[in-house]
């Protein structure tokens, strides 16, 4: 397995995550607070461009050029080891990584486009990163300090029922470099388990996307939504809690399942967490002012009223 950091962190900020579920960049922080991980975030980062380049808005290149000024700051503050809170942050990270260490002419490109820019000293050498040794996903993190943070759980799960909903970009687009397998992914399961949750380890519809695609929530309102009514119809009373790894799966499922159960005359009863949520709950986060429950579309109340204290 790969090495997994705990210090010289750069913890990349998500427009999703601060735009929609802010709990989860709060939850990661106080859970990395109690575990002594030492971790850095940068005031002068850029958006990660994933949602304009995903939507077709931005070429690689222009996301890219936007990549090497966020290495760079990373250098800068010694804190080269990038953990993102969204699956598609990491993708983003890890394709530009890798097309500046193997294509020179689109490093020459990017490199003049900083220059005219007035960012000459922030100009990508071949090296600078790697994308596996430098890249990381929260989850990772929470999943190499699993037993600490299952040693310090002051919550009881045991009465909850816990499904999981891995990312497309965590698992499928880097396949080889994620720590849990792209064809029955487990990570959130095991951290799940940890925490003394009954797992729903597999369901119909666990490997299939939550349906937004992006642009097709909105191009393809009806096909997007067809699929996320798929993954939420296959938990109807066999989970409690749906576990996430992305604001986007997340707002995805939690935005659209008030909705879907408007269309389908049914109440669907799932709740929806981000994994680092979940861990900041067992360790004693308040639920409103770090996990920040009162930005979700469907309500935790009556979850948190299932988990008792230990």
């Amino acid at each position: 397995m790969k090495t997994i950091p705990d210090k010289n962190i750069l913890l990349f900020k998500s427009c999703l995550v601060n735009v929609e579920y802010p709990g989860v960049e709060s939850s990661t922080k106080y859970i990395f607070d109690k575990m002594g991980v030492e971790y850095f975030i940068d005031p002068n980062q850029s958006c990660c461009t994933g949602l304009g380049h995903y939507y077709d808005l931005f070429d690689q290149i222009s996301t890219s050029a936007l990549s090497a000024r966020n290495f760079a700051l990373a250098r800068k503050s010694n804190h080269e080891n990038i953990v993102t809170l969204c699956s598609t942050c990491y993708a983003i990270m890890k394709k530009s990584i890798n097309l500046l260490n193997s294509n020179k002419k689109a490093r020459d490109e990017i490199n003049g486009i900083l220059e005219r820019a007035g960012l000459s000293h922030m100009k990508y050498n071949v090296g600078d990163l790697d994308s596996e040794k430098n890249v990381f996903h929260m989850v990772e993190i929470l999943y190499s300090k699993v037993n600490e943070i299952a040693s310090n759980i002051k919550k009881d799960f045991s009465n909850i029922r816990i499904a999981s909903h891995h990312a497309c970009h965590y698992c499928k687009v880097y396949p080889e470099d994620a720590i849990t397998g792209s064809r029955n992914p487990m990570i959130l399961d095991e951290i799940a388990a940890a925490f003394g949750a009954e797992v729903v380890d597999w369901y119909d519809f666990k490997k299939a996307t939550c349906g937004a695609g992006f642009s097709q929530r909105f191009a393809n309102r009806d096909l997007s939504l067809s699929a996320t009514a798929d993954k939420l119809m296959a938990l109807e009373g066999k989970a409690d809690l749906l576990l996430h790894m992305c604001p986007n799966c997340q707002m995805q499922l939690d935005r659209y399942q008030p909705v879907l159960e408007k269309e389908l005359g049914r109440k669907l009863n799932l709740v929806h967490l981000s994994v680092a949520q979940m861990a900041a709950l067992g360790m004693g986060a308040d639920p409103y002012k770090v996990l920040g429950i009162q930005t979700h579309s469907v309500p935790v109340e009556g979850l948190l009223e299932k988990i008792k204290d230990i």
